[in-house]
């Protein structure tokens, strides 16, 4: 009934205090066991109410964590030398301008910016991703506000990404170093790509766009289509439309960043 026939029919129109309002039933600490274990029901309750902030900080704080051991297990200058010898532009130096540039990066004051500048860098990247979900969920038709679109990328980051950091730290303290390869290490020592087949020799753009093709970016993938058709209330296809739009950029925007630094 609407407000024109409650007046006309000498009713009013119900307040705004006795709408129902959709009360969350997961606390926030909840969601983080639930998403694993019934992620449609966990995204209905995030639709109720926004939350995004603690599955945020555990991924960074954990990717930050595997690259802090790494580095910390094989040495910065060890770390610096390969990225460095890895680019190609930095192979045509002479010998003795790439060592003194090797040097120069693998000072400790620049130990601590990496440190410092890996997390920031996550966090940029997630807002990023959720005005990529905005965007493009609204415009496929669904009706979903910034933050909550923010939710979805986040959660579906958070599952593939804590296992992956989670096994990537138990395998990198089960390794010697020695076992450790610098090339393709710091990308992660648990594949789930078609990266096992290819030579660490391989041009790295071509390395991260196989790599893009991958078990976890899948899971991931999975759950952002099931977090927008919940959330924003897309269609099966329009869902799956938006959320391989989004990877394609972000795939495009990787390969970009591996060409251009060699």
């Amino acid at each position: 009934m609407t407000e024109e026939q409650n007046v006309k029919d000498g009713q009013m129109p119900p307040s705004p205090e006795m709408i129902p309002v959709e009360e969350p039933q997961m606390s926030e600490v909840g969601t983080l066991a639930n998403i694993y274990i019934e992620p449609g029901n966990t995204f209905e309750d995030l639709r109720r109410k926004t939350r995004w902030i603690l599955a945020m900080l555990i991924t960074i704080v954990g990717m930050s964590a595997f690259q802090i051991s790494f580095i910390e297990k094989v040495g910065f200058e060890k770390v610096m030398r390969g990225n460095l010898e890895n680019n190609s532009r930095i192979q045509r130096l002479p010998d003795d301008q790439r060592e003194a540039l090797i040097q120069q990066q693998s000072q400790p004051i620049v130990k601590k910016v990496t440190y410092i500048i890996t997390p920031v860098l996550l966090l940029i990247g997630f807002f990023i991703g959720g005005l990529l979900y905005w965007g493009g969920a609204n415009a496929m038709g669904g009706s979903i506000g910034y933050f909550k679109s923010l939710s979805v990328f986040v959660y579906s980051t958070f599952v593939p990404w804590l296992v992956w950091e989670l096994a990537n730290i138990i395998v990198l303290f089960l390794k010697a170093v020695e076992d450790i390869d610098l090339k393709g290490g710091q990308g992660g020592l648990v594949n789930a790509n078609p990266n096992l087949f290819l030579s660490l020799n391989d041009s790295p753009a071509l390395r991260a766009l196989i790599g893009s093709i991958d078990l976890f970016v899948v899971w991931g993938l999975v759950l952002a289509a099931i977090g927008l058709q919940k959330i924003a209330k897309l269609s099966s296809g329009a869902t799956w439309a938006t959320v391989l739009i989004v990877q394609v950029i972000l795939i495009t925007l990787k390969v970009g960043w591996f060409y251009l630094n060699g």
